[in-house]
């Protein structure tokens, strides 16, 4: 089930017709996007493909493959950004975003200080001209979509 004023809802709802950032990968239960407005290459989001509000709401289905993904998502972002470990967060606070979603963030080798941890949320909600560039987003996408799917 979707929602129609769920942001999150609305792209499962086209998902066909999506660019492939913001469908890397998917599965019966989950899908993963290049997250947009942000300053930080391969910043990941999965999100489950029902409309679900919060972590204890998912089906035992959902949470029996969530872990898989993650490290899965972390493998592959190393893979191909080079990072040195990834950054995992759920909050789903933001209004017009409160569908549950995992941040799945690269941590570069070069991360400044003040980016590291939670200051990485920094990177987010970007003005234009410091996001990652959409071709660099769509490299990226391939690149991830080469290694995560067909699924195993």
């Amino acid at each position: 089930m979707t929602t129609p004023e769920c942001f999150s809802c609305g792209q499962e709802a086209r998902l066909d017709a999506l660019p492939l950032s913001e469908r890397i990968a998917f599965d019966r239960h989950w899908r993963v996007a290049h997250a947009f407005e942000t300053a930080l290459p391969g910043w990941l989001v999965l999100l489950p493909r029902r409309h679900v509000t919060a972590v204890h709401g998912l089906t035992d289905a959902e949470a029996a493959t969530l872990g898989a993904w993650q490290v899965r998502l972390s493998r592959a972002l190393h893979e191909v950004t080079g990072c040195v470990k990834t950054y995992v967060a759920q909050f789903a606070e933001v209004e017009g975003f409160a569908h549950v979603h995992f941040h799945v963030m690269p941590r570069m080798g070069d991360l400044p200080q003040e980016l590291r941890g939670p200051g990485v949320f920094q990177l987010l909600r970007r003005p234009v001209e410091q996001r990652v560039a959409s071709d660099v987003v769509e490299g990226i996408a391939r690149s991830l979509h080469s290694r995560l799917m067909p699924l195993p």
